[in-house]
């Protein structure tokens, strides 16, 4: 086997290939967490929680699941943000040999349902401002367990009677039942549990279900195993330059995104570093963490580095402690890599932002900026035992240096297939002529002579926003459900905050008239069925849309079409 790997020569202290270790996810941090013992692991919102202190949360949690009737190859559905519980439920579950499947908690109703069916889940954990959604949902599909965590209960005892006081009002308890039960009550009853709770899953089972777009736009579940994730945590911990298990992360990715969950999680606590838990991302107070935990990571968005760059909560800070930062999830334009470099060196940090690619059929990043060695508008280079190619679209046929084609990834971190998605997954992973398996990626770009990767543009239809993946296909089938929607086309539009905002175009169906009144319905409609980043700013009436020569939605023309209309607004 000839694998052309030019980038090897510009990998620098980065060894090529790595060791992995033989172990679940859970058997990897438990092991950690035995040598560790009092160090932090977590910290959040100003409580530190050492190691020994998680793996005993970790098994606790465990229990109560194996009394709440899970078992191993179980799907459990965890609808959290970055708080301490997702982190123990998370680990719970692969001690259990269940699987995981995390999701965004600002899902729209339709979307949780979707997502439970397609795992078949009947157990959902949550935090309780989300469950008034989930038990609608549960209307519709039977679950056996709504399991209500709160955050107050991961707070010092004064934190936490003035956070229960504030959010009280706020978040009305749920009445407490045989299926809705409290977090502290579940955790009770795992502690009268006695039977097994430890199933010998292998490091190849699938352990986590993530929800991306694959190559048709359609939302599926991507199956990753325990040895997906370690091996990404060794990965980036080698491509970091970094003595990891000595440093501390800013966790503000969430958990149900790769980005979050494999590399500001698990490849912290995997190595033995420390997490730094955000639940919800606020400008003002991602500074203050900042200032207060001084983490030696940081890693968002471009979204997020704008907006740490464009405020003031940062003068005058020493960034000194910063030893990596690194964008992924979007597109880094060059002139803002060139202003955030440039916030950097002016306060104090001697590291310049560092732009990875990745998608979550590979868990998340699987090339990345190497360190001091950088080629403008490049992603980088391969990580450890990854290989990418560029082939003729359609093909397997690997084009020249420089020449465009799909992007195509194989390595240690590619998924292991789509659930219940066949086809899809026969579609995406394929075995080439040199005997390896690669993931086709459905995007376009290059790669020079030294190896440097170079990403243009997304082959398959696909909006993102403010990091975010949204489908169109997704939302015009929600839009064409509304009985008053014949026809609908949803684009992105460049916005300079969010990088993209959703537009909507309708077609009305006989007997509607296109009034501000239904206009307003339709808003309506989306926001019980839509998530908040995914919602349409606009829906404009249209009496027809553009087709291409084949009878397609010509959308492409729509976006032009847009884009002009907002360049004459802020002209205007």
């Amino acid at each position: 086997m000839n694998l052309k790997a030019p980038w090897l020569n510009g990998y620098g202290n980065v060894s090529h290939t790595l060791d992995y270790p033989d172990t679940t996810l859970s058997e990897q941090v438990l092991g950690i967490a035995a040598k560790k013992g009092d160090k932090t692991a977590l910290v959040f919102m100003g409580r530190n929680i050492s190691y020994s202190h998680m793996a005993k949360m970790i098994e606790k949690t465990a229990k109560a699941f194996a009394a709440a009737g899970v078992a191993k190859g179980d799907f459990v559905t965890l609808c959290m943000p970055n708080v301490p519980q997702t982190v123990y439920a998370f680990y719970a579950l692969n001690m259990l040999g269940a699987v995981a499947s995390m999701i965004h908690p600002l899902s729209a109703e339709g979307e949780i349902l979707y997502y439970l069916q397609q795992t078949g889940s009947k157990v959902i954990v949550t935090l309780d401002q989300f469950v008034p959604k989930v038990l609608e949902v549960h209307r519709e599909y039977a679950l056996d367990k709504i399991i209500v965590a709160d955050i107050a209960d991961e707070l010092s005892a004064v934190k936490g009677a003035a956070y229960r006081l504030i959010s009280g009002r706020k978040n009305p308890k749920p009445a407490y039942n045989s299926t809705v039960v409290k977090w502290s009550d579940f955790l009770d009853s795992g502690s009268k549990y006695d039977g097994i709770y430890k199933s010998g899953m292998h490091k190849d089972d699938t352990a986590v279900i993530l929800f991306s777009g694959g190559t048709t736009g359609v939302s599926k579940g991507i199956e990753l195993s325990s040895f997906n994730f370690n091996a990404l945590a060794y990965q980036t911990a080698e491509m970091s330059q970094c003595d990891v298990e000595n440093c501390s992360m800013l966790a503000a990715m969430p958990m149900f995104h790769g980005f979050g969950l494999g590399v500001c999680v698990h490849t912290l606590l995997a190595i033995g570093g420390t997490s730094i838990l955000v639940p919800r991302f606020n400008v003002e107070e991602y500074a203050k963490l900042i200032k207060k935990c001084r983490p030696n990571f940081i890693a968002g968005v471009p979204t997020l580095f704008e907006a740490i760059a464009n405020s003031s909560y940062l003068d005058g800070v020493k960034l000194d402690c910063l030893r990596g930062v690194f964008s992924g999830g979007d597109s880094l334009a060059p002139d803002l890599k060139k202003k955030i470099d440039a916030f950097l060196e002016s306060h104090g940090a001697d590291v310049r932002v560092r732009e990875g690619y990745g998608t979550t059929e590979c868990v998340t990043a699987s090339c990345l900026t190497p360190y001091l060695n950088e080629k403008e508008g490049s992603i980088g280079l391969p990580f450890p035992d990854t290989y990418y190619k560029i082939c003729e679209l359609g093909t397997t046929a690997e084009v020249e240096y420089g020449q465009l084609g799909e992007i195509c990834i194989s390595g240690p971190t590619v998924m292991k297939g789509y659930l219940n998605h066949e086809e899809e997954t026969a579609n995406t992973l394929e075995t080439h002529e040199d005997g390896m398996l690669w993931l086709r990626t459905g995007d376009l770009g290059y790669m020079d002579n030294d190896g440097f990767v170079y990403f243009k543009q997304r082959i398959k239809r696909m909006i993102i926003t403010s990091g975010y993946n949204v489908y169109p296909s997704q939302i015009e089938s929600i839009f064409n459900a509304h009985e008053a929607v014949l026809l609908s086309c949803v684009i992105g539009v460049p916005d300079p905050r969010k990088i993209q905002k959703v537009k909507a175009y309708v077609i009305l169906a006989d007997g509607y008239e296109p009034t501000e009144e239904l206009k307003e319905k339709l808003f309506e409609y989306c926001r019980r069925h839509i998530a908040k980043y995914a919602m349409p700013y606009d829906i404009e009436f249209r009496e027809s849309l553009p087709k291409t020569k084949v009878g397609k939605i010509a959308y492409g023309e729509l976006e032009k079409e847009a884009i002009e209309k907002e360049k004459e607004m802020v002209e205007a």
